[in-house]
């Protein structure tokens, strides 16, 4: 397995305590395409300032009402951009490894299994050491 920037050569961490909050999506509610619980996650990734934080897709849910009925205002693509960049720069003032795991039931991403990692070729330049897209199944080393 390739070596991913957590490992203990790395000395990212200090060696004593880390915090690692790890959730898994859908972020919506089932009635609407309102990122709300999403929110709610970066509130607390905001206070509890976590080492590292692993987000399990999906992130817009091809099961999702709206998704299947076609009722979004934008394109599933532009929907799903909003989304990571809504992740990436709310999770920015606290420093945490950022760790974006695909689910197959992403709408915007590859239905194939293994599943490559998310494409992001705009990801901010500020972001990209601390930003981890990584395929699924995947499998992550920390210290």
């Amino acid at each position: 397995s390739p070596k991913l920037p957590f490992s203990p050569q790395n000395s990212f961490f200090p060696p004593e305590q880390r915090m690692v909050l790890v959730a898994c999506g859908p972020f919506t509610p089932s009635d609407g395409v309102a990122f709300e619980p999403l929110s709610d996650l970066l509130e607390v990734v905001a206070r509890d300032r976590p080492d590292v934080c692993i987000l399990f897709g999906p992130f817009l849910d091809a099961k999702h009402e709206q998704v299947e009925s076609c009722q979004l205002l934008g394109s599933f693509s532009d929907v799903f951009r909003l989304c990571l960049r809504t992740i990436i720069e709310g999770t920015r003032s606290a420093g945490s490894q950022l760790v974006l795991v695909p689910s197959l039931r992403d709408v915007s991403h590859d239905f194939v299994y293994p599943q490559p990692p998310f494409p992001f070729p705009d990801l901010p330049k500020e972001d990209r050491a601390r930003v981890l897209l990584v395929p699924e199944p995947c499998t992550l080393d920390i210290d």
